[in-house]
C-alpha cells in the first residue's frame, strides 16, 4: 500500500527540499529537548533519593515508603482531566517555566530542612504530592505545545527524541543518583533534581518561538470542557484504539515488572546485581525501540509497525512467565528487551499519532485524558500484581501479564490506524492505493473514506489553500 497527498502549487526549478530534514536544525526544539533532558535526570536522580532519604535519614518504615511512590503518581489520577482543560486555556511555555520553578523550590526545601534538622516524613509526603501535581501540568503543557513547536510534520522525529532522553535518563538518572546518595547522603542528592529544575526552566526561557494565547469563550464551564475531551478521545477511532492499547500495555507491563523482582528473589534466588542488569535491559530496549521507530514506519507505515509489533511481542510474554534459572533466564532476558523495545516504539508513534489528529483547541485535554488512562492502568495493574501475587501465586500474576500482551495489538488492528502509512497532516487529503484489488480509496486526516461530495469538497479546499 502506498500513500501521497495531493497538492496544487507552482512548478518550480528549485531542487527538491530534504524530505525529512533533522528537527534538531531547530533551535527553539534543541532548547526544549535540554530542558526535558536535564529535568528528567533530576527526576530520576530523586526518584532514587528520596526514597532513600525517607529510609536513610528518618528511619522510614516499607509502608512509608510505599505511600511516597504513592503519592508521586496520585497527582495525575486527582488533577489530570481538569488540569489539561485548564492548559487549553493558557499559553503552554508559562505552565511549563511554572511547573519547573515550583517543583525546584519544593525539592530544594528537602536538603534545606535537613540542614537545620527539622525534615520530616510528612514534608516529603507534601513534596512528592505537590512535585506530582506540577509534573502533571508540566507534561501535558510540553506534549501540547509540540505541534506549534516543530510543526505537525515532524512529529514523530520530535518524539523520538525526546523518547531517547526519557530512557537515557531513566538508566544514568538512577545510576547517577546512587553514587549521589552514597557520596553526599540521600537528602543532599535531591539537591540535584532541584538545581535540574532551574536549569530546564532558563532554557524554556530562551525559547523564541511565539507562544500564542488559545482563544478561550469566557462563558464554558470547566466540566463542560471536561466532557467535550473525553467525548474526543473515547469518540475518535484512532484515538480510542491508542487508548484502550495503551491502557493494556500499561497494565501487562506493570503486573510483569512488579513480579518480576519477587520471583528473581523468593523463587529463584538472583543476585542483586543480576536483577538490576536484567531490569536495566528494560532502558536499553525502550531506547532501540525510539531509535528504530521512524525507520520501521517509513518501510511498514507507522500505523502497520503498531499491530505488528503487538504481534511480534505477544509469544515473548510466555517465556517471561517461564523465567527460571539458566537458560530460561537469558530467554526471559530478550523477551523483556523486546516488550520493552515495544514500549519505546509505541511511545513515539502513538504520541505522534495523538497529536496528529487533535485540533490544537483540545491537545491539552486529550493528553491529559491520556495521561489519566495510561496512569491509572499501571497502578491497577500494580494492585492486580500484589492481589494476584497474595490469593494465587507470583507465576499467576505474570501468566496474566502474559495474556494481556498477547493482545495489545487487537485495539489497533481494528481501527483505522491498520493501513494508516503515514502520520495524517491537517489539511491534506491522502491517496491509499489498495494492495488487494487496485481501488484509490479516499480519506480524510482521521483515517475515514470520503464518499465522492466529500471528495469535492476537500479538493477544492486544498486548491483555495494552495
Amino acid at each position: 500500500m502506498t500513500s501521497t497527498d495531493l497538492a496544487c502549487g507552482p512548478d518550480t526549478a528549485t531542487p527538491a527540499p530534504d524530505p525529512h530534514p533533522s528537527v534538531l536544525r531547530n533551535p527553539d526544539f534543541r532548547l526544549l529537548v535540554g530542558a526535558a533532558a536535564v529535568s528528567k535526570l533530576g527526576t530520576a536522580v530523586s526518584s532514587l533519593a528520596v526514597p532513600l532519604a525517607a529510609v536513610l535519614a528518618l528511619h522510614g518504615s516499607a509502608g512509608q515508603v510505599g505511600l511516597l511512590a504513592m503519592l508521586s503518581t496520585l497527582a495525575f489520577l486527582l488533577i489530570g482531566l481538569p488540569a489539561g482543560a485548564w492548559v487549553d486555556r493558557m499559553r503552554k511555555r508559562p505552565v511549563m517555566i511554572a511547573a519547573d520553578l515550583v517543583r525546584a523550590a519544593l525539592f530544594g526545601s528537602v536538603p534545606a530542612a535537613w540542614l537545620l534538622g527539622c525534615l520530616t516524613i510528612q514534608q516529603l509526603y507534601l513534596v512528592v504530592l505537590l512535585a506530582g501535581a506540577a509534573t502533571v501540568f508540566f507534561d501535558v503543557a510540553t506534549l501540547s505545545q509540540l505541534p506549534e513547536l516543530v510543526g505537525r510534520d515532524q512529529l514523530t522525529q520530535a518524539n523520538a527524541h525526546l523518547v531517547t532522553v526519557d530512557a537515557l535518563t531513566l538508566v544514568g538518572g538512577r545510576s547517577a543518583g546512587g553514587f549521589l546518595v552514597a557520596l553526599l547522603s540521600a537528602p543532599a542528592a535531591v539537591v540535584v533534581d532541584a538545581a535540574s529544575y532551574l536549569w530546564s526552566a532558563i532554557l524554556l526561557l530562551r525559547i523564541r518561538r511565539g507562544d500564542p494565547q488559545p482563544q478561550h469563550r469566557r462563558d464554558t464551564r470547566l466540566s463542560g470542557e471536561i466532557r467535550e475531551g473525553l467525548r474526543f478521545v473515547f469518540g475518535h477511532p484512532t484515538l480510542r484504539a491508542i487508548a484502550l492499547a495503551g491502557a493494556c500495555t500499561n497494565l501487562s507491563i506493570q503486573l510483569c515488572q512488579t513480579m518480576l523482582p519477587v520471583l528473581f528473589v523468593r523463587e529463584l534466588g538472583l543476585s542483586n546485581g543480576i536483577i538490576g542488569l536484567f531490569l536495566a535491559a528494560g532502558g536499553v530496549g525502550v531506547f532501540i525501540g525510539s531509535q528504530s521507530a521512524r525507520w520501521l514506519a517509513r518501510r511498514l507505515g507507522a500505523g502497520r509497525v503498531l499491530w505488528l509489533m503487538g504481534l511480534t511481542v505477544a509469544p515473548f510474554g510466555v517465556l517471561l512467565a517461564l523465567a527460571d534459572r539458566g537458560p530460561a533466564l537469558w530467554l526471559a532476558s530478550v523477551a523483556w528487551l523486546t516488550t520493552t523495545c515495544k514500549v519505546g516504539i509505541d511511545n513515539v508513534i502513538k504520541v505522534s499519532f495523538r497529536q496528529s489528529v487533535t485540533p490544537d483547541h483540545l491537545l491539552g485535554r486529550m493528553n491529559a485524558t491520556m495521561r489519566v488512562l495510561l496512569t491509572g492502568s499501571l497502578a491497577v495493574g500494580a494492585a492486580l500484581a500484589g492481589l494476584l501475587g497474595e490469593l494465587a501465586s507470583v507465576r499467576t500474576a505474570l501468566w496474566v501479564s502474559a495474556a494481556g500482551l498477547a493482545i495489545v495489538w487487537v485495539p489497533v488492528f481494528f481501527s483505522p490506524l491498520r493501513t494508516q502509512r503515514e502520520l495524517p497532516g491537517p489539511g491534506t487529503l491522502r491517496l491509499e492505493l489498495s494492495a488487494h484489488n487496485g481501488e484509490v480509496p479516499l480519506v480524510d486526516r482521521r483515517g475515514r473514506r470520503l464518499h465522492d461530495d466529500d471528495v469535492t469538497r476537500e479538493l477544492d479546499l486544498e486548491v483555495r489553500r494552495s
